[in-house]
């Protein structure tokens, strides 16, 4: 059973998630309105990821005895400057979501709540994965600038598919 603390920080993650998504989303829907179409493929496939992750808390919160709650999600940005502007506030978004997974983590060693713990584990290995593939593209906008490099690396975000992770 879940205590009373710990379901609302999981409930609340969960929004996080979602709020996580439309970010993605509108990061989406901005490269297609300026014809970078691969770019627009990558922010799709996050939108997915995120989704993902909210559906995991969501189960895990019903399954282990709470209630999960959707709340308002707030409106994201619409537009960026930028290809770079836009995975720079990815990437801080990213690790603004590494630690609020790390203080729910904290939450459940204090609380000697092991399964949550077991749980999180997953995501907290995620947040390396999702803040290092962010980090990378920011690298990469930074070396190619506006010019020719960014169609090339337009392309290459483009092959990018979700393939749901297989979960033991």
């Amino acid at each position: 059973m879940l205590s009373k603390k710990m379901e609302e920080a999981l409930n609340e993650q969960l929004n996080w998630e979602i709020y996580s998504a439309h970010i993605y989303l509108s990061m989406a829907s901005h490269f297609t309105q300026v014809g970078l179409s691969g770019f627009a493929n990558w922010m799709n496939v996050q939108y997915q990821e995120e989704m993902f992750h909210a559906m995991r808390f969501f189960n895990f919160i019903n399954s282990a005895g709470g209630h999960a709650k959707l709340g308002q999600i707030d409106q994201p940005q619409h537009e960026w400057k930028t290809p770079l502007a836009a995975f720079e506030d990815a990437l801080e978004h990213e690790r603004g979501v590494t630690a609020r997974i790390n203080k729910i983590a904290d939450l459940a060693v204090k609380e000697r709540d092991h399964a949550i713990g077991i749980f999180l584990q997953w995501f907290i290995t995620e947040q390396v994965e999702e803040e290092e593939n962010v980090g990378d593209i920011v690298g990469k906008l930074k070396l190619v600038g506006d010019g020719g490099g960014l169609f090339m690396l337009d392309r290459d975000l483009a092959t990018r598919v979700f393939t749901p992770p297989t979960i033991a």
